[in-house]
C-alpha cells in the first residue's frame, strides 16, 4: 500500500493510503466503486425496453402477409437451430473465461475469449445468410409488415452481437497490453453480463418468433 496526495474540486490536498487513484465529484464527495457495475445494469434495463418494444411490434404484425410468404414457407429451422447453437456455446465458453480470470489465467482466458468471438462471429455470419438468402427470395422488409417486424428485430439482436464481438475484441487487446487490472476485470463482467443478455433475448427470439412462426 503506498500513500496517494489526490486534489479534490476544492484545491484541498488529501491523503489516502491506497495503491488505486481517487476521484472525487464536483460536490468533493468520492465516487463509489460500484458506479460503472450499476451504470451498465441500468442501459441493459434500457434494453430490455428496446426489445420488448420491438416484441411487441412483432406480436401485432407478425401474421401480417399482405399475400406474401409466411414464416412456415419462409423459415430454415435447421439454419436457425445450428445458429442458436452458436451463441449459447459462446455463453459457455465465455463463462470458461471467466473462471480463468479468476484463477488469474492469462493465457486460458484469452484463449476462451477468441472462442467466444468466433462463435459470434459464425452467428453473424448465419444470419447474413440468412437475410440474403430472404432478400434473394423476394422477401425482403419492405415485402410485408410481418418481414419488416422480422428484420427489425432480427437484425437489431445481430448488430448488438456485432457490438459485442467488437467490444471483446478490444478487451482482448487491452488484456494483453494492461493485464488483469481492477478496471479490466469490470469490464469482463460487464461484457459477460451484455452477452448473457443477448443469449436470453436470442432464446426469445428462436422460441416466440422462429418455433411460433412456423406454426400453422
Amino acid at each position: 500500500m503506498s500513500d496517494a496526495l489526490v486534489l479534490a474540486p476544492s484545491g484541498d490536498a488529501r491523503l489516502t493510503s491506497t495503491d488505486a487513484p481517487v476521484f472525487y465529484d464536483a460536490a468533493g464527495t468520492h465516487h463509489p466503486q460500484n458506479g460503472t457495475l450499476l451504470g451498465f445494469w441500468l442501459y441493459l434495463m434500457s434494453d430490455c425496453l428496446l426489445f420488448a418494444a420491438l416484441f411487441a411490434v412483432y406480436g401485432v404484425l407478425g401474421r401480417s402477409y399482405a399475400a406474401g410468404p409466411s414464416g412456415a414457407e419462409l423459415f430454415d429451422l435447421t439454419l436457425v437451430a445450428v445458429s442458436t447453437a452458436m451463441l449459447l456455446l459462446s455463453s459457455i465458453t465465455y463463462g470458461f473465461a471467466m473462471i480463468a480470470m479468476q484463477r488469474k489465467q492469462m493465457r486460458a482466458l484469452l484463449g476462451w475469449l477468441a472462442i467466444t468471438g468466433l462463435f459470434g462471429l459464425a452467428f453473424l455470419g448465419l444470419t447474413l445468410y440468412e437475410f440474403a438468402h430472404l432478400i434473394s427470395e423476394g422477401a425482403g422488409p419492405q415485402r410485408s409488415a410481418f418481414l419488416s417486424a422480422f428484420f427489425a428485430l432480427v437484425g437489431t439482436h445481430g448488430l448488438h452481437v456485432l457490438f459485442g464481438v467488437v467490444w471483446l475484441a478490444a478487451l482482448m487487446v487491452q488484456l494483453r497490453t494492461h493485464g488483469l487490472t481492477v478496471a479490466n476485470r469490470r469490464r469482463l463482467m460487464c461484457l459477460s453480463m451484455f452477452w448473457h443478455f443477448l443469449d436470453v433475448v436470442w432464446i426469445a427470439v428462436f422460441t416466440f418468433v422462429y418455433l411460433m412462426g412456423v406454426l400453422p
